[in-house]
């Protein structure tokens, strides 16, 4: 290669070093937007419209755009558990019995005197069927409650104990009591089994008819007869009422248990101190005792078929 040439660029690039050692000051003080990118496009750049951009306070606020603003939220956050008033007010009870559960207690014997609403009333108040388990949580935490001292109980805890108080007086209220009719009779209904008796007592002279027969044609075991008519001699008032009834469905023992029922309570229609002795005979309560349904695999309802080795 020739002298001259390498000295001529040598010289060129000293050349041009300098000049950009004069143009980096100027490079640094421009601002990045007057910055020529590199491009393809065939316009040139004079056409080009340069549209000024909203700073970021400007935009408005992503909750705000039609696709979040139509979403629908659920109320309660129980919604997806299937019932959302059921929970809802379970995890209130917790949080209230979280809340006040270092107050002094006193023994639940002493506790005020409280009764709870039945499950069908629970049920009509959240307008949902709600299992007895489901519902014994609440009750659990509502005892817990009461036993709160009633000098330190706080008006909160005394709400939500009133919201769950059973209407006792309305109860009352709509229970008519039964009295004798004009002619001097008394109605009584007893149960037994499947069993249905319909009695009408009326004072008389120790006649019964069941189904419009004598009881001895009706009960042929003379122990079904004795139940039957136990109310009447266990207060030895045998002589002085007459018994008309109608039963029905189950067998022979079922329908004399539901008859000796049907007459206490008729009984107890017209001379309502008699109570107290019938009670002492056993013939108040009814007797709620059903037959125990046969199981797949057995000869009755727990009798096994007899075991074979082989």
């Amino acid at each position: 290669m020739p002298v001259g040439v390498s000295s001529l660029r040598c010289s060129a690039r000293a050349v041009l070093d300098e000049v950009v050692q004069l143009a980096r000051p100027q490079l640094r003080t421009l601002p990045i937007r007057q910055a020529r990118p590199l491009t393809t496009s065939t316009i040139p750049r004079a056409a080009v419209v340069d549209i000024p951009t909203q700073p970021d306070a400007a935009l408005p606020p992503k909750w705000s755009m039609t696709k979040e603003s139509t979403r629908l939220v659920p109320v309660s956050a129980s919604y997806f558990t299937g019932n959302a008033d059921f929970f809802d007010n379970w995890l209130a009870l917790q949080d209230l019995l979280r809340k006040y559960q270092t107050l002094p207690t006193i023994p639940k014997d002493n506790a005020p005197s409280v009764k709870w609403r039945t499950l069908a009333a629970y049920r009509g108040m959240v307008g949902r069927d709600v299992k007895a388990a489901k519902y014994k949580k609440i009750i659990d935490i509502l005892d817990r409650l009461n036993c709160i001292d009633p000098q330190v109980i706080p008006e909160e805890v005394t709400k939500a104990i009133n919201m769950y108080k059973r209407d006792t007086m309305s109860a009352v209220s709509q229970k008519k009591a039964q009295e004798v009719d004009e002619y001097g009779r008394a109605h009584g209904l007893g149960r037994r089994k499947t069993s249905v008796a319909r009695v009408v007592v009326l004072e008389g002279d120790g006649q019964v008819v069941v189904n419009g027969k004598p009881l001895a044609s009706v009960f042929e075991r003379i122990h079904d007869r004795e139940s039957a008519l136990w109310p009447l001699v266990a207060t030895q008032r045998m002589q002085h009422y007459n018994v008309w009834a109608n039963v029905e469905g189950g067998g022979k023992t079922g329908q004399a248990e539901a008859l000796t029922l049907g007459i206490a309570r008729a009984l107890m229609v017209h001379e309502p101190a008699l109570k107290p002795a019938l009670r002492r005979a056993g013939v108040v309560t009814r007797d709620a005792r059903m037959v125990e349904r046969k199981k797949p695999g057995k000869l009755k309802a727990r009798k096994m078929p007899a075991w074979v080795k082989r």
